[in-house]
């Protein structure tokens, strides 16, 4: 079960925001005071009342739903205070919409006696004395539904489970997760005989204390209040139990072992989403989950926010995910629409990356401005000869160049991986990378990946067949430069120091200082830049048919992230 579309009408300072559309992620973003975190917060209140009754809910407020409405929803501050006067019944409105898969089409069948085509949409009313809950659905068999509220409403909550992990993290909201999940885990056993057993002798040995306290408070009571017969002191079984599930505390050790009330509010923070994490996961057992996130970046270091992220993702493969945030981190590039622009009071999904830029105050490179995708190659003279060479081709590539959408843009240095690719992200820019299969290469990427920067679908590397390092300038034909090389430098190239396996620079150098001349980083970088000038002029030909074949992948890979792009749109 998914939830897929939640309207919400007269909440603090949302009047309505009509069918916002949730996904797998749903990443709410906006200026302060808009309302993002007041739709969120009329999420919040909506799934707890819903998902926290574990029996059917009631149109008529019982004392449980009574107890759970106050908890998530308060008629004084929650319902739009310039209404109040005007509407003094008012209600706050939101309305859930599910979509069920087969099997839990077929179980709604025999669970409620009613056959359901399309969604699952809950109206769930919040006024001053009232919460009602009711099928929302017109036309036929309507009444039907909305005679079996209750038991629809029960059905949606024993298959759906939520969380909700508030801005401010503390150790209290931590410790209270722990001891909600403690309690959910210990319920597991209390079915054991053995564990009933050491219950029973637990109350045989209270209870010989009990009756003399009983009897002692007996002796002085009825001093004063002759009629009283007698006087009970007792444990209820239920109490006995909650109090086992619940006794419990957090100690982090990181070098010294202490309560986690007394760490800093960074640790706090991330422990409490962890623990939350955790308590989400494993009490969901096979349910769908939805976890409302606000402000994940709270309290965190850089690096933490990139893992946070990355954990956030993984939790996104299994459930849905839904979350306010005032960093670039965690906009979703690829699905440009599941970021919900919360503007004016209203709320509206994104419709190109340029719009959640202006909103979060990101400023981009003038290159970068209509990039949705940024290439990242080792230098200069790569830039120069890569968008000639897939310009040529891939006809939408060279189209996704020419309008600005896919950028080239030069590290300077594979060393400046990291730094650069956190750049391109704050731009709200996917990357990719074309980096040389030597050592720096590597090494560049690999410190990218630790960091949660790139994965090894983000990265293509200039692998020839036979070598154990290369160039891009290794896949280039060299007779498309030769002559370049002999009119500059005076240097020929049929030499057989130029025939070795060796990767390009490490092959040229030989040759040239062969030849008596020079090799250094300037005259390396003067011939790279004149050599890409070439390959860029004649791109048809400026490959070598046996080692072309790491390009390619590099074209294909390319296609395919911006074929996902415009999908997203």
């Amino acid at each position: 079960m998914k939830l897929v579309s939640f309207t919400v009408e007269k909440y603090r300072s949302i009047t309505k925001a009509h069918k916002i559309r949730l996904g797998k992620t749903t990443i709410f973003v906006g200026p302060n005071n808009e309302g993002k975190s007041n739709i969120l917060r009329a999420l919040v209140a909506a799934m707890n009342i819903l998902t926290r009754a574990r029996r059917p809910i009631p149109l008529r407020r019982s004392q449980h739903t009574r107890f759970l409405s106050r908890r998530f929803y308060e008629w004084a501050t929650d319902f739009p205070v310039h209404l109040q006067n005007k509407y003094p019944n008012g209600e706050s409105v939101m309305i859930l919409e599910f979509e069920l898969t087969q099997e839990e089409l077929n179980d709604f069948r025999t669970e409620t006696g009613s056959n359901l085509s399309g969604t699952l949409p809950l109206r769930i009313a919040l006024g001053p004395e009232e919460t009602k809950v009711r099928v929302y659905k017109s036309g036929k068999g309507s009444k039907a539904f909305t005679a079996k509220s209750n038991r629809i409403a029960s059905f949606v909550s024993t298959h759906l489970d939520f969380e909700h992990i508030p801005a401010v993290r503390t150790a209290q909201s931590a410790q209270r997760i722990v001891d909600e999940m403690v309690e959910r885990e210990l319920i597991r056993v209390e079915g054991d005989p053995e564990y009933e057993k050491a219950l029973g002798k637990i109350e045989e040995l209270q209870k010989p204390i009990l009756n003399l306290l009983s009897s002692s408070i007996q002796d002085t009571l009825v001093k004063f209040l002759p009629a009283i017969s007698d006087v009970r002191v007792q444990v209820a079984a239920e109490e006995r139990y909650r109090a086992l599930r619940r006794s419990c505390e957090i100690v982090i050790d990181d070098g010294t072992p202490s309560l986690l009330k007394y760490k800093g509010d960074g640790v706090q923070s991330l422990a409490a989403l962890g623990i939350m994490r955790h308590a989400s996961e494993r009490g969901a057992r096979g349910k769908n989950l939805v976890i409302a996130i606000e402000e994940p970046e709270s309290h965190l270091h850089p690096h933490a926010i990139h893992e946070l992220r990355d954990v956030m993702n993984e939790l996104s493969e299994k459930h849905q995910v839904v979350l306010t945030t005032h960093c670039p981190l965690f906009v979703d590039r690829a699905n440009v629409s599941s970021n919900i622009i919360v503007q004016d009071k209203k709320a509206r999904p994104a419709k190109r990356i340029q719009e959640i830029r202006d909103i979060l105050g990101v400023r981009a490179s003038d290159n970068l401005r209509h990039a949705e995708l940024v290439l990242l190659v080792e230098g200069n003279e790569d830039a120069v000869a890569l968008k000639g060479l897939l310009s040529y081709a891939s006809a939408s590539l060279r189209s996704a160049i020419n309008n600005g959408t896919l950028a080239i843009e030069p590290l300077g240095g594979g060393s400046n991986l990291p730094y650069k690719v956190g750049l391109i992200r704050d731009s709200l820019c996917l990357t990719h990378c074309f980096l040389d299969d030597d050592k720096s290469g590597h090494d560049s990427f690999e410190k990218s990946r630790l960091q949660g920067l790139l994965t090894d679908a983000d990265a293509n590397f200039s692998i020839c067949p036979g070598m154990k390092e290369a160039e891009l300038e290794d896949l280039y034909d060299p007779k498309i430069y030769e002559d370049v090389v002999k009119n500059t430098y005076r240097v020929t190239l049929q030499s057989p120091k130029f025939k070795t396996k060796n990767k390009w620079s490490e092959r040229m150098r030989e040759v040239f200082r062969q030849q008596g001349k020079r090799w250094n980083n300037q005259v390396e970088t003067n011939l790279k830049g004149k050599i890409s000038e070439v390959i860029a002029s004649d791109p048809e030909n400026a490959l070598l048919p046996n080692k072309r074949a790491s390009f390619d992948g590099l074209v294909s890979a390319l296609e395919q992230r911006l074929n996902e792009l415009a999908k997203s749109r």
